[in-house]
């Protein structure tokens, strides 16, 4: 059964990558509503056409309106779209869910582990919203925001247990510079997505201490490696991890100084504390830095081996050394690569 493509799409969350998926959905023929947690960003959106808290010097279509109030954001949405933090999601989803409307697919931009509750950000959608899986779809891959909206080419993958959902939205952020493929494995999807950020780190922190291109692509490679395990734990699709959602998007968060989680991590192997560290980023804390600790018990619950997500939490939250770090890496047992 074929799903309408939304005409009207509600993106609740103005950040970078919330402004920029509003200004792919525009540019793809959309109407589009972003709404702003600060009423000065709706209104540095309405009235010259930019972001200029997130995306300075982006030009933005005028089929791209912004508002701070949720109610009108959502008032007649044929799909909404949540671009916030995931460790604030349920709060905010909380907030809103009387103002949903009914029909309405919910597309989660959010890569993270919920803390406490071990859920995967389609899991907090559905129990929230109170709606079946068939109606949450996830959008995840390579997307650093500044180079989509920058109009660079970009692939990236729709997510969703309906195929027809897919395929709504797919031809809904279709455009000449962003090309969303579809995928029906929203487990190792959400899962590739949530876990780079904590690689991301690793390799930021490896960076900090002065190592090169062979200390990264070992962390990439090895942290792919106990994405791919916890996945299969949990019943994902080995072949996601070799796609844009599981090596495209670790890829790109691993290797590029626009990544906040990989820069974060930078910090940290320069010798910043978790304060500093954030205090550097204008108070703003990479996801990876809570995810950790919440992918990191959800892999313990399962059996699942991930020793770089360990180190990373316990640099960011026991007092680990960064230095030790690595040494608690290459001190580990020996074994086949493939074991």
């Amino acid at each position: 059964m074929n799903a309408p493509v939304p005409h009207r799409v509600a993106v609740l969350g103005a950040g970078s990558w919330g402004t920029a998926f509003a200004k792919v959905l525009a540019d793809a023929g959309r109407e589009v509503v972003l709404c702003a947690r600060r009423t000065e960003v709706a209104e540095a959106v309405t009235t010259s056409r930019s972001n200029p808290d997130y995306l300075p010097g982006v030009p933005l279509p005028a089929n791209l309106t912004a508002t701070a109030d949720p109610e009108a954001a959502l008032r007649g949405a044929e799909a909404v779209v949540l671009a916030v933090p995931s460790q604030t999601l349920r709060a905010n989803l909380e907030s809103w869910r009387s103002l949903l409307p009914p029909a309405a697919p919910l597309v989660s931009l959010a890569k993270g582990v919920e803390l406490g509750s071990l859920k995967r950000m389609s899991e907090v959608i559905s129990e929230v919203a109170g709606v079946g899986g068939d109606r949450v779809a996830v959008v995840t891959g390579p997307n650093l925001a500044k180079e989509i909206a920058d109009e660079q080419p970009t692939a990236s993958v729709v997510a969703a247990e309906d195929p027809a959902l897919a395929l709504a939205l797919q031809r809904a952020s279709s455009t000449g510079y962003f090309r969303p493929y579809t995928n029906s494995d929203v487990v190792g999807c959400e899962l590739g997505g949530a876990c780079k950020n904590v690689i991301a780190l690793a390799c930021g922190i490896a960076g900090g201490l002065g190592f090169g291109e062979n200390t990264a692509a070992t962390l990439i490679t090895r942290g792919l490696a106990e994405i791919a395990r916890l996945g299969a734990a949990l019943g994902a699709d080995p072949q996601t991890f070799a796609g844009l959602a599981g090596m495209g998007d670790l890829v790109a968060t691993c290797s590029s100084p626009l990544s906040r989680n990989r820069t974060f991590g930078g910090r940290l192997g320069g010798g910043a504390t978790l304060t500093e560290a954030t205090a550097a980023g204008n108070g703003q804390v990479a996801e990876g830095v809570k995810s950790c600790s919440s992918i990191r018990e959800l892999a313990m619950r399962h059996g699942v081996e991930m020793p770089i997500t360990d180190a990373v939490h316990r640099v960011c939250h026991e007092g680990l050394a960064p230095r030790a770090m690595a040494s608690a890496l290459l001190g580990r047992a020996r074994k086949a690569e493939w074991s």
